[in-house]
């Protein structure tokens, strides 16, 4: 395993899944009264996630779709969330601005595996090896379930400042992110 490559894929994860942006929704979820699990919410993303890792290309293949595509396709998606991120405006709806509730959904899907995250996995098995992807997947799971763990206290921790420039910050690095991708995939 190639720790480097951890490293990055970890990172990429973490700026995708967005936990620490998704905070104040998950906050105010909790707030309106959704019971959050977070060993169910963190296990069902993990599923997902390790599903899409092991099968995403097969699931394509179906499609007549070459995972070059998807992932230029998903460079595109990144690089729209983190406009998204950045200038506070939405271009994808979620099930979660719908009412939904549960750990499952809108938590698990499509908050913490959604597009975004299931996109980005398939991108990354372009440019690194499954065991890279799986111990970021783990990392990043770990991270989740803390941070589903501590809301309650992250809420009276967190300033709404903080959160929503740590929000942009990881808005610039997926942009970058996704220009780096596409510039691997058009050449």
């Amino acid at each position: 395993m190639n720790l480097a490559a951890i490293l990055t894929v970890s990172l990429i994860l973490f700026s995708v899944i967005d936990i620490i942006g998704s905070l104040p929704v998950i906050i105010n979820m909790k707030k309106e009264g959704l019971a959050i699990r977070p060993s169910v919410a963190t296990g069902s993303a993990g599923l997902i996630m390790l599903a899409f890792l092991f099968f995403g290309a097969s699931i394509l293949g179906m499609f007549g779709l070459e995972v070059s595509s998807f992932a230029l396709a998903g460079a595109l998606i990144i690089f729209f969330i983190g406009l998204e991120m950045i200038l506070g405006i939405r271009f994808f709806r979620n099930s979660h601005e719908e009412g939904g509730s549960g750990s499952i959904v809108p938590i698990a899907f499509p908050l913490l595996a959604g597009a975004g995250t299931l996109t980005t996995i398939i991108s990354l098995k372009a440019e690194y090896d499954n065991y890279s992807i799986l111990a970021g997947i783990l990392i990043n799971l770990i991270i989740v379930y803390f941070v589903l763990r501590s809301t309650g206290w992250l809420s009276r921790k967190m300033s709404h400042q903080i959160a929503e420039t740590l929000r942009k910050v990881f808005g610039i690095i997926l942009i970058a992110i996704a220009i780096q991708m596409a510039k691997e995939h058009l050449v």
